[in-house]
């Protein structure tokens, strides 16, 4: 029966690499400031983002009509821009 990879060396794997947002809390840190710390560094990762991505299977043509949704929106919002 074969073992399967870690995830460092499963080649299939999606998403790069694997390191989780990490927050060491110093000696005079109180907790809120570590969670603020941590949540700071969830956002600036988009992690939650990546995380709503994989959540569910999108067939390959829908996943081109959102893209193609996105950037009309996109370049809608540019023209409004350059409008003003």
């Amino acid at each position: 029966m074969p073992t399967k990879a870690p995830l460092e060396t499963n080649p299939n794997r999606i998403g790069g690499d694997s390191k989780l947002a990490e927050v060491i809390i110093q000696e005079s840190e109180s907790l809120e400031n570590a969670l603020r710390r941590f949540k700071r560094k969830v956002q600036q990762e988009d992690i939650i983002k990546e995380i709503k991505k994989h959540s569910f299977y999108m067939k390959p043509g829908e996943k081109r009509r959102t893209k193609e949704a996105l950037s009309r929106k996109r370049l809608r919002k540019k023209q409004r821009r350059e409008a003003d």
